[in-house]
């Protein structure tokens, strides 16, 4: 695909086809794919082992928002450097008895549950153990965005009123899965071969795709919800790391996913 040439990128959306053209310079326009659905959003694509990119919605890809539970992918890195991690089968959180509207957080669960079902309180409770001095540390060595963790350390990564979170753009997003893929970061192999276990999303016969949902309220903008998804795709056309970020009404980190999958697939790789 990174050829000096144009092409067709199509993304299929509710039975619309959306025509997206992939110029010589490898960035993605499209002066349709705000529109849809309602959604203002962003898709960032990185070819791991050079310096090509696509990017779908310039402005969008370099604005910076709260990361919500993509912020996950970090917690559970740090987590693992810091000792508090063993396996990914074994226990990582225990129910505090208190009835959430998710179902899947009433339970004792292992990392690779919490992370699966988003588990907020679970990764609170992590956050809180890595502490503010070693999860500062982290932050600011990967350069985590603005780096910013004065929202509280069990909440920095989350939309609050009153509060300012943690900010990263999707540019930044795929640059860090780019980085921890080529070994950037500081992360060790153990560290990065648990996250990618419990992070895998989607095997196919072209390729696995990993990653993670993120989903909140855009505070202080009215019907403003956000969605992510971020993380890597490794295909027979290459390795990718990827960041689609929406906006809207009903913009949620499940409804990312679905667009950033069928962009990956209509394309074959996955």
């Amino acid at each position: 695909i990174f050829m000096n040439k144009y092409y067709s990128f199509l993304l299929k959306v509710n039975m619309m086809t959306i025509i997206i053209l992939m110029v010589s310079n490898m960035q993605l326009h499209a002066q349709n794919f705000d529109a849809i659905r309602g959604f203002n959003g962003c898709v960032v694509m990185i070819n791991v082992k050079t310096s090509d990119s696509l990017i779908y919605n310039q402005m969008l890809a370099k604005e910076r928002t709260t990361p919500c539970s993509t912020f996950k992918i970090w917690n559970t890195l740090i987590g693992c450097e810091s000792g508090l991690i063993q396996s990914k089968d074994s226990l990582f959180y225990i129910w505090d008895g208190v009835k959430r509207d998710y179902e899947g957080w009433n339970q004792n669960l292992t990392i690779a549950e919490a992370f699966k079902y988003s588990c907020v309180p679970a990764y609170q409770n992590l956050a809180r153990k890595i502490g503010v001095r070693r999860m500062n540390k982290w932050i600011r060595k990967i350069g985590y965005g603005d780096c910013n963790t004065k929202s509280g350390i069990d909440i920095f990564w989350l939309p609050r009123k009153g509060k300012t979170s943690i900010l990263i753009s999707p540019m930044e997003q795929a640059l860090l899965i780019k980085k921890l893929v080529n070994g950037k970061l500081g992360f060790s192999a153990e560290s990065k071969s648990l996250l990618k276990k419990i992070a895998l999303s989607l095997v196919t016969n072209n390729g696995r795709m990993y990653g993670k949902t993120g989903s909140g309220e855009n505070v202080g903008k009215e019907n403003n919800n956000i969605g992510w998804f971020v993380g890597l795709v490794e295909s027979n056309r290459g390795s990718f790391a990827f960041a689609c970020l929406i906006k809207g009404k009903r913009a949620s980190g499940k409804i990312a996913k679905q667009i950033m999958t069928q962009v990956l697939m209509d394309n074959q790789y996955i």
